[in-house]
Formats: structure tokens, C-alpha cells, sequence
């Protein structure tokens, strides 16, 4: 593009405070080509107009907040960890391979703790890696004086697992040293941290920092490092890449700031977003105009006022950088990515499909669907890491002492049985004796746990239930609690044995206080079920892997969910799934077969699975949890042949990344081609 710079329109911040006037630009058409470039880009990447390069040797950069191996938090973390691993290992020979970039977190939150000692990087995971120094930059940010400053940013280079590593390392922005005020559900990665350095800042710093990084690769002043040829963002925390790399490198050549040569680029290099669960999309209202300030500097306004967004019918998002007056690290790569993944085929029917899932960008979502640049791969999960398996077991019998369970397979079933009898032995345990409890679950509260070790003896004939997924709204607690009411108000054989249901997790005061109440409410109407009843708010991974080697069922009531790993577990363990019919779980859940699944699935009074019969039927999502939980239930106390069979089948169910056809192949031909 040769044009005469002096009629550059002038740049600048934007005013602070100017998304609080709710009066936004009105797009204008461009003489100049360089805006025109930047009014067309959302456009041009959600309709796939551009075409996709030709990829000899697939060399990925996958940006990710947390990874399974050094920060973990949630299952994003496992998929930024297993999936680099696994597609190394299968593709590694062809001179493929995926890197992973990821913040280097030092300090102690109280439940995650990082550190650097010398050349030795210490994770929060229990992982060391010996680190080498590649780079420093200075990466220009707005400080909390709004403030333009210069931070020095070092990178570090590793190799753990068949994956090179490498560590974006800042004292300030990556601290999980936690703020006097920090929130009590917030933690790890997503701390408050002692700068006040929030969540959604630290990773719009982060992105930052590896747009810089990357612009020092295309011009070759990185030894050690090839600059990618796709870059893989993995979820909201490096949503603002894609607008870095989409923008900032336009408008930086217009000014003379960085050669064409290297804009182009930047700009061409191919940005697939997973996308995870579209309730977090990294919102910041107050901080917007910094934020923005930040990542562009003196250029955005001129960015802002031509970050045009598809054409959709969602007036909220009419802008790349924002939606609606707020902040939104997430709308910027659902606009300008090259491609959208989110992690099971069913999620991505709903948030294409319903505004309940989709939110604001449920339209846009669409477009790209229809224009096949927005896919569905669900998550892999290695199977070897969640059967069960001799080492762990040995490291559960040594840890809660006095316990012996047992290894087993699906040709084994009774020895699962055997590990029914010791987990309730256990809970009885945890009920008795205040000073093993503490001992062995020092950081979970327990809620009136009663001993029921007399049940040991005929646990063939109890349906053992649990859930340990996180205490949030999201998991369905709450649709838990009213069909678990249900059933027990319901129940009409005297001669079956209640069920013993073991809930809870990490995460929200409410949400345990809602079990507690549970409880309460059962204890009304069956003191007998109420002491079989066990809820707990907390989390230690070897009290939740005992559960699950115990458990007939697992419960996942969930209001939504994207994919889903810890059905993945269950199965694998021989605890079969009762689901709602939502997100991930359909894709990997067939009902009656390896699971139970309901037959419709609501979400804001609106039908989303299921026939519109079943709708009429059940009514609300309460009602079907409860039919799907006593179905499960009666399977067990009438028919134990074919719940038998039904445990077979789940543990045999494979959702390793690397089987044939499996998820890292879908991702190699998405690398290769950009479509699947």
C-alpha cells in the first residue's frame, strides 16, 4: 500500500472514561487504504475470504493462561498441556510440532505456589524445568496512573515432555502474590495479586508481551527460535493477539513504525482461538480505555473508530475491540481469528444457535459457522491417566493408611465392588475421628458426616452417587438437589436401599451452603437417606480419585458445559455418567449405553435438545435430571445385568487425542488445510 502519510488521520488514546457516555463511532468509509484494511479485516475473517497458506512443516505457538504441567486450574489447562504432547508425539517425526507459550507465575496464592531458583523454574503444579534465557524486551503499558510505561519482559526456553516451553516472565503481571482485597473464589492465575494487577490485565499484558516477541522473530532478532507459522490462542486470556496482529501491525506500517515486509507478516500468520466456555470472555469495564490505551498506544483511537465487526443483528457488537461499552478480550478473536474452535460439535451447535449459550456473540458465531471458519473438536483426554491404575492406587492406600483399594478393569468389576466397601470404611472414617480428618482432608469442610460403616457389608446392594466437580452455578448443583428431593419424596419400594450420595468440591460458599440445606431438606422426609448423604466443600485429588473408584454413578446436572473432562474420568473408572443433554456430554455420553443422558436439555425457558413431546412432558430441566436420575437408579436395584454391561462399555470407551480419527488428526488437518 503506497500512500502519501501526511494524510494519515492524527491518532491518540481514547479518553478515559469514554465508554462510560455510551456514545460510540459510526463507521465511515476509508479513502485511506491502511483503515480501510482495518474496517474490512472482521469481515474478511469471518467469511474466510482469505486464502489459507500452504503449510509444509506445521510449527504452532499455542498461547495459553494455565497448562496441566505448570498452572492448572481448570481443563483448559489440560488441553494447553495434552494436546502440544500428544500431537508431538504423533507428528514430531515429520518435523510437526506445537510449542507453548505461557506466563512464568512466581509467588504463593496459599493453595498455588511457583518460584525460580536459579536456572530452575518450580511450578504450581509439582513440576521443575531447567529454563534458559532467550530474550528482553520492553513491552509498553499504561501503569495504574494511566501512565505509559516500559516493562521489561524475559523470555525463557524449556523442553518438558516432547514440548519446547516458552516463559513469558514479568515480576508485576505474572506475581500470584494475592492483594489484601483479593476475591475468595478467585485464585491461581486469576489471582488479584499484590500490584492489584486483575485477571484480564495480566493476560492483555500477556498477549502484548508475545505480539512483541513475535515481531522480534519475523525480523530475525530471536536466536533459537522460528517464528511460527499458526498460532493456536487457547481461550480469552490471548483473545488481544488477534487484534494486535490484525491491526496494530496495519497501522504501524502506516506510520513507518515496523517495515511492510514485516506487517504483512504478522498479519498473515494463520490465529486459531479455542474457545472454552463463552461466559468468560476477560471483562473490564472501568479499565477499558486503559486497557485499549495499552495495547495500541498512541494509535488507538484510529484503531477503535475503524474496528468494524461482521455485519450481524446484535447491536452490542458492533465494534471488535468492545462490546457494547466494556472491555472484551474474547470479542477480539472471535472477530479477526482466522478460525474459531470451540471443544465438542453439540457446544458448537448451541452457541450458534441460542443466545442463552452464544451471548453477545451468538450472530457472529453463526456467520462463521456458515462460512466454515468456526469448528467443533472435542477435547482429548489420555486415557492412561484416568483408569486406574497401580501407581495411584498405591499412592491413595499409602496415603489414607489403613485403606486397601484396589486396581480394576472392566474384566474386574468386583474388585470395584471391593473399592464401594472401603470408600464408605472411609467416609465413616473422615465422620468418626476429627483428627484424621484433618490429617488427610486438612482444607475440606465436611457437613454433618455420619458413620454408615454397617452399609460395608451389603454395598452390592446401595447405589453409590457422587460429584466433585467445582462448587460454581455452572455444574447444576442446585438441578441436583431438587431431583435428589424428588427421588427420595418419590420413592415407594421400602425394600431398596437409598442411595448413598457423596457432593462437593471447590468453589462457592452458596453453592455448599445449597447442598448443606439438601441435607436438611432429606433429613424432613428420611432420616434413614439424610445420614447417607455426605456433602463437602473443598478439594484434595486423592479423596476425589478414592470417590470415583467407589461410585456406581456420577452426576452432571450442569447448566451448561463446553465440553467436559471429568465425564471422561468417570467413565474411565467405571462410574457411569448422569448428564444433562448439553454441550460436550452429548457428544460423548450415548444414553443407556455408557451413561444416562435426559431426553431434553432447556436453557432460558427454550427447548434446546430434545423433542418438542419431551418439552411438554418434563417442563423444566429439574424435572428431566430427576426421570434420568431415577431411571439410573432403577437400573441398578432391577436390572444389574445391563448396568453391568453398561459399566463395560464405559470403561472401554477411549477419548485418547491420538486414537484413529481422533482429535489430534482433526487438528492436523485443520493446521494443514483450515478446514476439517
Amino acid at each position: 500500500m503506497n500512500i502519501d502519510k501526511t494524510t494519515t488521520p492524527a491518532a491518540g488514546f481514547l479518553q478515559e472514561g469514554f465508554n462510560k457516555r455510551k456514545v460510540f463511532n459510526v463507521f465511515q468509509a476509508a479513502s485511506n487504504p491502511y483503515l480501510a484494511a482495518i474496517q474490512k479485516a472482521g469481515k474478511n475473517q469471518c467469511l474466510g475470504k482469505k486464502p489459507w497458506p500452504q503449510i509444509n512443516e506445521i510449527n504452532a505457538w499455542m498461547l495459553s493462561a494455565e497448562t496441566a504441567t505448570f498452572m492448572k486450574w481448570g481443563g483448559l489447562g489440560m488441553v494447553a498441556s495434552e494436546l502440544p504432547e500428544n500431537f508431538n508425539a504423533t507428528f514430531g517425526k515429520q518435523n510437526h510440532q506445537i510449542s507453548i507459550v505461557t506466563p512464568m507465575y512466581i509467588g504463593n496464592t496459599g493453595k498455588k505456589k511457583a518460584s525460580v531458583d536459579g536456572m530452575i523454574y518450580q511450578g504450581a503444579e509439582s513440576n521443575a524445568i531447567e529454563i534458559k534465557k532467550i530474550k528482553t524486551l520492553k513491552v509498553p503499558f499504561l501503569n495504574q496512573r494511566k501512565s505509559l510505561t516500559n516493562y521489561n519482559v524475559e523470555f525463557y526456553q524449556a523442553h518438558l515432555n516432547g514440548v519446547d516451553y516458552i516463559f513469558v516472565a514479568n515480576s508485576r503481571f505474572f506475581s500470584i502474590n494475592p492483594h489484601p482485597s483479593n476475591p475468595s473464589t478467585q485464585d491461581g492465575c486469576y489471582i488479584l495479586n499484590e500490584y492489584h494487577i486483575n485477571e484480564v490485565e495480566r493476560f492483555a499484558f500477556f498477549s502484548k508481551a508475545v505480539y512483541l516477541l513475535l515481531k522480534e522473530c519475523v525480523e530475525k532478532k530471536v536466536s533459537g527460535i522460528d517464528c511460527p507459522n499458526i498460532i493456536i490462542t487457547n481461550d480469552w486470556h490471548s483473545g488481544a493477539l488477534a487484534g494486535l496482529c490484525k491491526y496494530d501491525a496495519i497501522v504501524r506500517s502506516c506510520f513507518g513504525a515496523i517495515a511492510m515486509q514485516t506487517s504483512e507478516i504478522l498479519q498473515n500468520i494463520p490465529i486459531i482461538h479455542i474457545a472454552h466456555h463463552l461466559g468468560y470472555q476477560g471483562w473490564d469495564f472501568a479499565n477499558t480505555a486503559r486497557l485499549l490505551n495499552s495495547l495500541y498506544e498512541h494509535n488507538t483511537a484510529l484503531v477503535f473508530k475503524n474496528a468494524k465487526a461482521v455485519k450481524n443483528a446484535n447491536p452490542r457488537a458492533t465494534n471488535t475491540l468492545i462490546v457494547y461499552d466494556c472491555y472484551n478480550q474474547a470479542s477480539s478473536s472471535f472477530h479477526l481469528a482466522d478460525r474459531v474452535v470451540t471443544v465438542s460439535r453439540n457446544y458448537m451447535e448451541e452457541v450458534s444457535k441460542e443466545l442463552g449459550f452464544g451471548l453477545d456473540f451468538r450472530d457472529v458465531l453463526k456467520i462463521r459457522k456458515n462460512h466454515q471458519t468456526f469448528f467443533g473438536i472435542v477435547n482429548g483426554y489420555d486415557k492412561k491417566l484416568i483408569s486406574p491404575n497401580l501407581k495411584k492406587i498405591e499412592h491413595i492406600n499409602e496415603y489414607f493408611q489403613g485403606f486397601k483399594f484396589k486396581v480394576y478393569d472392566e474384566n474386574s468389576l468386583d474388585k470395584k465392588l471391593s473399592n464401594k466397601r472401603e470408600c464408605i470404611r472411609l467416609l465413616s472414617k473422615l465422620a468418626t475421628s476429627d483428627e484424621y480428618k484433618k490429617k488427610t482432608i486438612p482444607l475440606i469442610d465436611v457437613y454433618q458426616f455420619k458413620d454408615i460403616s454397617k452399609l460395608a457389608a451389603k454395598a452390592d446392594k446401595i447405589p453409590f452417587v457422587c460429584a466433585t466437580s467445582r462448587l460454581v452455578e455452572q455444574k447444576g448443583y442446585d438441578i441436583a438437589a431438587q431431583a435428589i428431593i424428588k427421588i427420595i419424596k418419590n420413592k415407594t419400594n421400602k425394600a431398596q436401599e437409598p442411595p448413598i450420595f457423596v457432593l462437593g468440591g471447590a468453589g462457592d460458599v452458596e453453592q455448599y451452603q445449597l447442598l448443606q440445606k439438601l441435607k436438611n431438606e432429606v433429613q424432613k422426609i428420611s432420616p434413614k437417606a439424610a445420614e447417607r448423604i455426605f456433602v463437602f466443600r473443598g478439594y484434595r485429588d486423592e479423596f476425589a480419585y478414592a470417590l470415583q473408584l467407589a461410585a456406581d454413578f456420577y452426576l452432571m446436572p450442569s447448566h451448561f458445559e463446553p465440553c467436559g473432562l471429568t465425564q471422561m474420568e468417570a467413565m474411565a473408572k467405571g462410574s457411569l455418567p448422569i448428564a444433562m443433554s448439553t454441550g460436550g456430554l452429548v457428544d460423548t455420553i450415548n444414553d443407556h449405553e455408557n451413561g444416562f443422558r435426559t431426553e431434553v436439555f432447556f436453557t432460558q425457558k427454550a427447548r434446546v435438545y430434545g423433542s418438542n413431546a419431551k418439552a411438554q412432558k418434563f417442563k423444566n430441566n429439574i424435572n428431566a435430571y430427576a426421570d434420568t436420575l431415577y431411571k439410573a437408579l432403577k437400573c441398578f436395584y432391577t436390572t444389574p445385568n445391563v448396568l453391568h454391561l453398561m459399566t463395560i462399555n464405559a470403561m472401554q470407551k477411549d477419548f485418547s487425542w491420538t486414537v484413529p480419527n481422533g482429535s489430534v488428526y482433526k487438528y492436523y488437518k485443520l493446521f494443514k488445510t483450515g478446514n476439517l
